[in-house]
């Protein structure tokens, strides 16, 4: 039997409790789990800000997680479904503020939408730590 493979996606800025448990989730789909870190380019041009932590920092953090694989730097959105073919992946997993967003990849992997764990965001965080 093949090895279901998973693939997300993240910024993992300020990891939290809710990136433990998306995460923990999509492992959870299948044999291994392959994470794509944003680049801190892809970052600030989605975000407008700069991460909290480096690229290099984050990935190393992912990477450490148990219920990672391996981990690589997501350059462009526009790659997902190179990314996808790169990593030979059988399912996609996003968050579900993404809904829909990605339909167009369900050619190549069954593409799963997840709930976030409610009133947690790296940006909410970040904006108590300051205050």
């Amino acid at each position: 039997m093949a090895e279901t493979t998973v693939i997300t996606f993240g910024t993992f800025d300020v990891l939290h409790v809710g990136h433990i448990r998306v995460l923990n989730r999509a492992a959870e789909l299948g044999d291994r789990l392959v994470v794509g870190v944003s680049s801190d380019a892809l970052n600030f041009s989605k975000k407008g800000r700069n991460p909290v932590f480096s690229q290099d920092e984050r990935l190393e953090l992912v990477s450490n997680l148990k219920s990672v694989d391996q981990v690589f730097v997501e350059e462009s959105l526009e790659l997902k479904r190179d990314y996808l073919t790169q990593y030979d992946a059988d399912v996609l997993v996003m968050g579900d503020d993404w809904a829909g967003k990605f339909d167009f990849c369900s050619d190549l992997a069954k593409v799963v939408y997840l709930p976030r764990t409610p009133s947690i965001s790296t940006t909410a965080l970040i904006e108590h730590i300051r205050s």
